[in-house]
């Protein structure tokens, strides 16, 4: 069965791993350095702090930017729950707005709008949908303008860069969320970071991420002493998966180029068909191609999109529809009174997404496979 997305270890990726369970330590070692390490050099960053998920690097960004009840966060519907969740964990309000039918990412003419009816937003996660940066230098323009934090939900986007830079996401913004898990650019099984040029801001992500622990207090006099100054959380990163992340990221340009390759025949194979719509990439960025969403018309072609899935797993396909937007969630439903009328185009979007699959391992012939089987479909 050929899924929408893969990971691949390598012998170097086992022997690392193999290394670190024959050490002293599994947890709390060198390698979490190392690595913090290695994605500063690679991002062009200031500082990283890794942590057990992308959810834990947007929860304790949330955290330690200070939202609280009373406080109101942007974000796009279209993504992960985790962006919106990590709003709540903080007793803040979401704020959905829809997105840009184009790129898929979240509207900045609709998010101006709202700023300037003068209601306060006290931050804004924009998440660069599958793997195409949003319009950041803009984005930072109205966080200045208008006073609010900017959060990059990076996780799709790991690699990708915007005007020839990688170092994009921290530049723009005031902190940046990765995401490992094994469908991404790279993988530490479960796992991620925040990346950020802002010292404070990661000290208090390090100490949160360890339950608000203080170590290596007055050592010197009492050694078996450590001191807690915040309420926090579990969210550590183990040097087993530190150590796949260390190995993984060495092969991070490897891996895109060959989801870019992918992409390429998708596009030169399917862009006549007129019944289907990429995703826009700006000439100023170069995407990661975490997902290859495509829009299909299923209304002029007279079929469902639930007979496409039937079709291709009856060949062998496990297509991906990403994402039921985010306050179609039966938990967002009952919370929240929101109007699906007031995001036609996160409507639009979820009624005709496909992701086809798109990963490192994926053969050129298996890509032609799909899209003989996409021809089919839509024609016969």
């Amino acid at each position: 069965m050929i899924n929408y997305g893969k990971h691949f270890i390598d012998k170097k990726d086992l022997n690392g791993v193999i290394s670190v369970l024959k050490s002293d330590h599994l947890t709390q070692g060198k390698r979490i350095d190392l690595f913090e390490k290695k994605l500063i050099k690679k991002f062009k960053c200031e500082y990283s702090a890794v942590v057990s998920s992308g959810t834990a690097a947007l929860h304790l960004s949330s955290l330690a930017l200070k939202w609280k009840k009373g406080d109101t966060v942007i974000c796009s519907p279209i993504t992960f729950v985790a962006a919106a969740n990590c709003i709540l964990y903080s007793a803040a309000r979401p704020l959905f707005v829809d997105i840009d039918i184009k790129n898929f990412n979240i509207d900045l003419n609709k998010i101006e709008l709202i700023l300037k009816k003068k209601k306060r937003i006290k931050a804004i996660i924009a998440t660069d949908f599958a793997g195409n940066p949003c319009d950041w230098k803009n984005l930072n323009y109205l966080s200045r303008k208008y006073d609010f934090k900017l959060v990059n939900d990076n996780c799709h986007a790991i690699g990708a860069k915007y005007y020839g830079r990688i170092d994009y996401a921290t530049q723009f913004s005031d902190l940046v969320c990765h995401s490992y898990h094994p469908v991404k650019s790279i993988t530490t099984g479960e796992g991620g970071a925040v990346l950020s040029n802002n010292q404070e801001l990661i000290t208090k992500i390090k100490i949160l991420r360890t339950h608000g622990i203080l170590k290596n207090f007055e050592r010197t006099k009492t050694p078996w002493l450590s001191k807690m100054v915040e309420l926090g959380y579990n969210y550590r990163l183990s040097d087993i998966s530190a150590s796949l992340g260390i190995t993984q990221l060495e092969k991070i340009d490897k891996f895109l180029n060959k989801r870019k390759r992918i992409a390429n025949i998708y596009f030169k194979e399917l862009k006549n068909i007129c019944e289907i719509q990429f995703q826009e990439i700006e000439k100023q960025n170069e995407h990661a191609f975490h997902l290859f969403p495509v829009l299909i018309n299923f209304k002029k072609i007279k079929k469902t999109r639930f007979d496409m899935f039937k079709y291709f797993l009856k060949n062998g396909i496990a297509l991906q529809v990403h994402y039921l937007p985010i306050y179609s969630h039966y938990f967002y439903k009952k919370k929240f009174n929101i109007m699906k009328k007031d995001f036609p185009n996160s409507e639009k979007f979820y009624n005709e997404e496909v992701s086809l699959p798109i990963f490192y391992t994926l053969k050129e012939i298996e890509v032609y496979k799909i899209v003989r089987l996409l021809k089919n479909f839509i024609y016969r």
